[in-house]
């Protein structure tokens, strides 16, 4: 182990000791997801199981009022840093929700895409993205509505993936720089539609 190594082994050391004899904190200052219940889709009659069931994830999620935290990026030693060690256990479960949302959203919209409904699918993926998640599949899914089955113009489509690519660019994920770039081979240039076919995965 060299100098620098040390060094940061020192200060990771460090920091998670001061973390976990940090005292528990309000919880005020969390940013909370709100799921929009009465805006979402959920009465639109689906054929596939899969998107059926992640629609009725979605919607329980809503109804019991679970505590959904966006923590992505976030390690243990932040969160204790940041709220205590003793709220780890709680801090945890709002960020599993989280992870728990954002897939089923995106197989929902997936779903809804497969089965032509593309406006309730972009609402879907809107949604999914204003929470910033980090799913690519589901950038990609809702670049091809905007490009080619919303009845956009090519102003409007470009600006719904302009926004798109603010959203991505305040990520703090591994994803980012991929989002990102995607996102920017998918502007078209002016005058001109973007038809170049991407796949979708996570």
């Amino acid at each position: 182990m060299n100098i620098k190594e040390k060094e940061i082994d020192r200060d990771f050391w460090k920091r998670e000791h001061d973390a976990n004899f940090t005292r528990k904190k309000s919880l005020d200052s969390l940013s909370l997801v709100h799921i929009p219940a009465d805006r979402l889709p959920f009465s639109v009659p689906l054929p596939d199981t899969t998107a059926k069931e992640a629609a009725n994830t979605v919607q329980n999620l809503a109804e019991r009022g679970a505590k959904i935290a966006n923590l992505t990026g976030l390690s243990n030693t932040d969160l204790k840093l940041e709220w205590g060690t003793a709220n780890l256990p709680a801090l945890t479960e709002f960020d599993d929700n989280y992870t728990t949302l954002v897939k089923a959203l995106h197989a929902w919209g997936k779903g809804l895409f497969d089965a032509g409904f593309y406006k309730e699918a972009a609402e879907v993926l809107e949604f999914s993205v204003s929470t910033r998640s980090d799913i690519r599949a589901t950038y990609e899914l809702l670049v091809d509505l905007y490009q080619t089955k919303l009845g956009l113009s090519l102003t409007e489509s470009r600006q719904k993936i302009a926004a798109l690519e603010q959203i991505a660019s305040q990520l703090s994920t591994l994803n980012k720089n991929q989002i990102l770039r995607f996102l920017q081979e998918a502007l078209p240039a002016d005058g001109q539609r973007s038809c170049k076919k991407h796949s979708s995965h996570f």
